[in-house]
């Protein structure tokens, strides 16, 4: 870097990174910027990292979603703020902890991020290197009733899921007949392609599990049970009109809404059929393209057996995998990923996200 910049993360778990030269700081942890005390103590931390390498930003980079508090704090400084796509930014942190490798296909698996035209992504895959990212495939879109409160309350995944592949389905709340009125409305829904609301809607379906205490308590809940050594179900992959790969998880649901079968066993069918979708389509970009290694990021990369079945799984076809040693793999990395990426592209690389 040619000027000293400031990289501002996301919003939940909050860090953020300093960089000048060949030198990169990342602060400790912040958490989540969702009230003034914390959106003041975010300041001082960047301004005390500031201070105390003697430096002075001259940009500050912020995620791409404007409604995160860093976005809004980036826009009114007077500084020049450059905005970088949430999961490109974990995919650039991941290739940042490992400059030797080349060409790379990430997976940025995760809850949520701002995605391009509204969309809320988080099952994406990306062919290339920080600076220069192609989106490849995802999962099939499903509207998402009610945007960000989903996380909360795992039913209303479940539902988004089983009305989007036209299923009957009541979700057990109070107020389901005016939910589904307004989903099928399209009213306060958003499209997502994320993976991590997957996970919560097979936490409501197979456990019961309406409404949560904190984040990733129901897929924490679903890897706890999940037996090990269970046959996936094979999920079907496509193009889009796009020309993206798609996978469609909606032979899931019988599996999910199995109350014959063990709940355990059916969060281990889970766990091996998401596992085997991402294998697939690293069989299926692998037919086309050349890439050196395989990267695992996003927060729904902290599920050490989901990790580990795909890592097995590339392992025996002889592919490299590589996650997490330095950085975070949630939110917490976003900062570092930020500094990565605009560096890349300040050096000529090329324009960050391809479609």
């Amino acid at each position: 870097l040619d000027m000293p910049v400031v990289a501002l993360g996301g919003h939940m778990k909050a860090t953020v990174a300093i960089g000048w030269g060949r030198r990169a700081v990342l602060s400790p942890h912040i958490g989540e910027l969702d009230s003034p005390r914390a959106m003041g103590v975010f300041q001082r931390v960047v301004e005390d990292l500031q201070e105390i390498h003697k430096v002075e930003a001259k940009v500050l980079i912020c995620d791409a979603n404007p409604d995160y508090g860093s976005s809004r704090w980036a826009r009114a400084r007077g500084v020049p703020a450059a905005p970088v796509q949430h999961h490109i930014a974990h995919a650039s942190a991941l290739a940042g902890e490992n400059p030797d490798i080349g060409r790379w296909l990430t997976f940025a698996w995760d809850g949520t991020g701002l995605g391009i035209h509204g969309s809320l992504w988080g099952g994406e895959a990306f062919l290339g290197a920080p600076g220069d990212w192609l989106r490849v495939a995802s999962m099939r879109p499903f509207q998402l009733l009610g945007g960000d409160r989903a996380a909360r309350e795992p039913w209303r995944c479940a539902a988004a899921l089983m009305w989007e592949a036209g299923r009957d389905w009541t979700p057990p709340t109070p107020g389901a007949s005016m939910a589904a009125a307004a989903w099928r409305k399209g009213v306060a829904c958003t499209e997502s392609s994320a993976v991590g609301r997957l996970f919560d809607a097979a936490a409501a379906l197979v456990l019961g599990l309406e409404t949560t205490s904190f984040e990733g308590q129901g897929p924490m809940m679903l890897e706890a049970i999940a037996e090990a050594g269970c046959d996936p179900v094979a999920l079907s992959l496509a193009r889009d009109a796009n020309g993206l790969l798609r996978t469609d998880w909606a032979p899931l649901l019988d599996c999910f809404a199995d109350d014959t079968m063990p709940a355990g066993e059916r969060a281990g069918i889970f766990h091996a059929s998401i596992a085997g979708a991402l294998v697939a389509q690293v069989e299926a970009v692998a037919a086309e393209d050349k890439f050196d290694a395989v990267g695992l990021t996003g927060g729904v990369f902290q599920n050490r057996l989901l990790a580990e079945t795909v890592a097995g799984l590339l392992d025996a076809r002889d592919i490299q995998v590589v996650q997490h040693r330095i950085a975070p793999a949630n939110d917490g990395g976003l900062a570092f990923g930020q500094l990565v990426e605009y560096a890349c592209r300040m050096a000529g690389t090329s324009g960050g996200l391809r479609e």
